[in-house]
């Protein structure tokens, strides 16, 4: 994941606020970190350890969250990064997971379960990825 070089902190304007230009339009933005995302954000652990990330992006588990995601530019939302890789009982990759929440994979069993997966839940719901790791892992699968 990385999109250090399509956002950037001109200033901190508040304590969880942020003045941003995004760098492919050149367009400004005010980014607040989402109240839901704030224990995330104030964790440096990860963003130190890689510089050329997005400075919003932060990890929870096996999965990342854009801590800005309610005032992120267009193209961090249409950004399809892997927010999952799945591997099958053996340890082999079956299939990734998108942050749109496609899946990509040939495996059957992996796409049967994501379909089952996908009846309950939208991808619009807010906690919808979390929904879908325990709902893979509940299926034998491992989540990176």
């Amino acid at each position: 994941m990385y999109l250090g070089d399509y956002i950037v902190i001109e200033r901190q304007i508040a304590p969880l606020r942020f003045e941003c230009c995004s760098v492919s339009t050149g367009t400004p933005f005010t980014a607040e970190v989402d109240e839901d995302k704030r224990h995330l954000f104030s964790d440096r652990t990860w963003i130190d350890r890689h510089p050329p990330a997005c400075r919003f992006l932060r990890p929870d588990g096996g999965l990342f969250h854009c801590t800005i995601h309610r005032d992120s530019p267009a193209q961090c939302k249409f950004y399809r990064c892997v927010v999952m890789r799945v591997l099958g009982s053996t340890g082999e990759q079956a299939g990734t997971i998108t942050g749109t929440l496609a899946l990509h994979s040939e495996d059957p069993v992996l796409r049967a379960a994501y379909k089952e997966a996908m009846r309950d839940i939208k991808d619009t719901d807010p906690d919808a990825e979390e929904r879908l790791q325990e709902f893979l892992i509940s299926r034998g699968f491992e989540i990176q």
